[in-house]
């Protein structure tokens, strides 16, 4: 039975993680992500050398999102458990340059900085251009309070952006660094085309093509640029983002928390039927939902704008 003493976890009910990432569009939020990161040539060469990439990819992206969703949902002492375990194995993982023989670890601050910042930059800017709408302020409070998520996987959070701003400036840095090599390559080739039984191959082709595509879209002008594949006009993905969102908005939420492991049902029996995720509670005058079709207007923290003024 609920009570008002349960634990609220990391985050809790009155956090922008918490109504942000109930939001259906954090699934192609999460694939761009995969995409950005895998342009880091170190923490893509990492992944690729201690993983059956092509074979597991479809268990990594679900790991990732129950990692998401305990330390978002879970309580704290689920969110901590799930960040030590974290912790551990990379602490066990290894790479090695093949160009300079180096060996290293993949627990390096630098390396998961990156994963960071790319992970919470795709999840905002996803959100964020489909129409969830967020102010400049809380856009910065989303940024701020993943500081917290960075401590677990083993950053320093005084190293850890804290705001859209600070997000921008990091990628700026590290843009000399990003490479479209080996690794990304076989990304890239994985999730335009994953292996799949052969009577699903349409609806590969139908469905998934479609969202990867768009969330290869959704990628800064510079990640274009490496891959080498163009992508439509800003505005054209822009309105893409819009129409996916709301179409996956009409699906009643019940419905979509349904799908395993169900981290918001749980939270909402452990904290009461207050702490059901709704976009208005951030600030009923901003923050509510803006409509079909209507995007927020900015950037999600990569300095890249989707929409001129006007």
């Amino acid at each position: 039975m609920a009570g008002t003493d349960a634990d609220p976890g990391l985050f809790g009910p009155c956090s922008v993680t918490w109504q942000a990432h109930a939001d259906p569009m954090m699934w192609i939020a999460g694939i761009r992500a995969l995409y950005l990161q895998a342009l880091h040539p170190r923490a893509v060469r990492g992944v690729m050398q201690n993983s059956d990439f092509r074979k597991d990819a479809w268990g990594r992206l679900m790991r990732t999102a129950g990692f998401v969703g305990t330390t978002t949902y879970g309580t704290t002492e689920a969110a901590e458990r799930a960040g030590a375990r974290v912790r551990k194995i990379h602490t066990m993982l290894k790479a090695t340059d093949p160009d300079t023989g180096e060996r290293y670890g993949v627990d390096e601050p630098e390396l998961l900085l990156w994963v960071h910042c790319a992970e919470i930059d795709s999840y905002l800017h996803v959100v964020r251009r489909s129409g969830f709408r967020l102010t400049g302020a809380l856009a910065d409070r989303y940024v701020a309070e993943h500081r917290e998520s960075a401590r677990l996987v083993g950053l320093d959070p005084a190293d850890v952006p804290a705001s859209t701003a600070e997000l921008a400036a990091y990628f700026e840095k590290v843009r000399p660094e990003l490479a479209a090599g080996p690794g990304a390559r076989a990304v890239d080739d994985f999730l335009r085309r994953p292996p799949t039984h052969p009577l699903l191959v349409p609806a590969r082709a139908l469905l998934w093509r479609r969202v990867a595509d768009l969330a290869y879209a959704a990628l800064p002008p510079y990640a274009h640029e490496l891959y080498g594949r163009p992508a439509p006009r800003p505005a054209t993905v822009t309105r893409r983002l819009e129409l996916t969102g709301t179409a996956l908005r009409t699906i009643p939420a019940r419905v979509r928390w349904q799908l395993p492991p169900k981290h918001i049902l749980r939270a909402m029996a452990r904290l009461g039927p207050g702490s059901r995720p709704v976009p208005y509670k951030l600030d009923r005058r901003d923050a509510i939902l803006d409509g079909p079709g209507r995007a927020q207007r900015g950037n999600g923290g990569d300095s890249a704008r989707w929409r001129t003024p006007g």
